[in-house]
Formats: structure tokens, C-alpha cells, sequence
């Protein structure tokens, strides 16, 4: 799963919705709501934050990329 991340921090543009929806998976849980194309993860820090990915032909929208990488990032701080 790291090498994934990796790549995905590589290249935002360029994700696989599939790609991103099984890292979210591992690192959010199981998604809040999944329907076809747009899937929404809750945060487990305070606020009520959420973060939604969608597809698009096939691929993730490059700033919900961003996102979720933010979101991992910030996931990371707090677990140390």
C-alpha cells in the first residue's frame, strides 16, 4: 500500500479512482456512504470532516487527490 501512496504523491493527475478508493479504504475505513461513483470517508478528528472521491471515467479528480493526501498527511501527525 505504500508503494501506491507513493506513486499517487508522484503523479495527483493521474490516479485510477480504484486506485484511490482502495487507499482510502485502508487508511479512512470503510466509506461513510459508497454509491457507483462518489464514495464519502469521515475523519476521525473532531468537526465532523469528511472527504469525498468521485470518478470520472475511470479516473479520481486531481483535487480530490489532493485531498486525501492532505487528510492522510494530517492522519499520519496525529498517530505520532
Amino acid at each position: 500500500m505504500e508503494a501506491l501512496l507513493e506513486a499517487i504523491r508522484n503523479n495527483p493527475n493521474g490516479v485510477r479512482f480504484s486506485d484511490l478508493a482502495k487507499l482510502c479504504d485502508e487508511k479512512f475505513g470503510e466509506p461513510r456512504r459508497a454509491r457507483g461513483r462518489h464514495r464519502v470517508y469521515r475523519m476521525p478528528w473532531p468537526g465532523d470532516p469528511r472527504v469525498n472521491i468521485q470518478s470520472r471515467k475511470g479516473m479520481a479528480k486531481p483535487y480530490q487527490v489532493r485531498q486525501v493526501l492532505k487528510a492522510i498527511e494530517k492522519l499520519e501527525a496525529l498517530r505520532e
